[in-house]
């Protein structure tokens, strides 16, 4: 069975997507942007300030399936300009401390504003 994850804590989806999707032990939260969610307003203009964003709205997710950052095995980076990995690297140290997860970066094109999207797979114990 198939649990869809929702929480006024992070942004409400402009796509047809859920927040996070729970089956069994696993816990897949949708690509977050760094989006207030009381506002839906951009938060920062720097890769740091839409990174530490991001990962609030991340942890919000994980929050209402009764999870953690502790409970992730894999993030999924996405930014547009590989220029910004130093600062990204030291925004997400920061936010996610140790040990770290696995993580993969990917560089993409996203619309005007933003410069990093994450996504997140968790596996909570039951």
């Amino acid at each position: 069975m198939r649990t869809v994850i929702t929480t006024e804590n992070a942004p409400t989806p402009a796509a047809p997507l859920s927040q996070g999707i729970r089956k069994g032990p696993i816990l897949q939260v949708s690509g977050q942007l760094p989006f207030d969610p009381a506002t839906g307003a951009v938060v920062g203009t720097t890769v740091a300030e839409q990174t530490t964003q991001t990962l609030r709205n991340v942890t919000a997710v994980l929050k209402a399936a009764g999870a953690g950052l502790k409970d992730i095995v894999m993030l999924r980076v996405y930014l547009t300009d590989p220029a910004h990995l130093p600062e990204l690297n030291e925004a997400y140290a920061a936010a996610v401390g140790e040990p770290f997860p696995a993580r993969t970066t990917v560089y993409m094109q996203l619309p005007p504003g933003l410069l990093v999207e994450i996504d997140a797979l968790a596996v909570l114990d039951d």
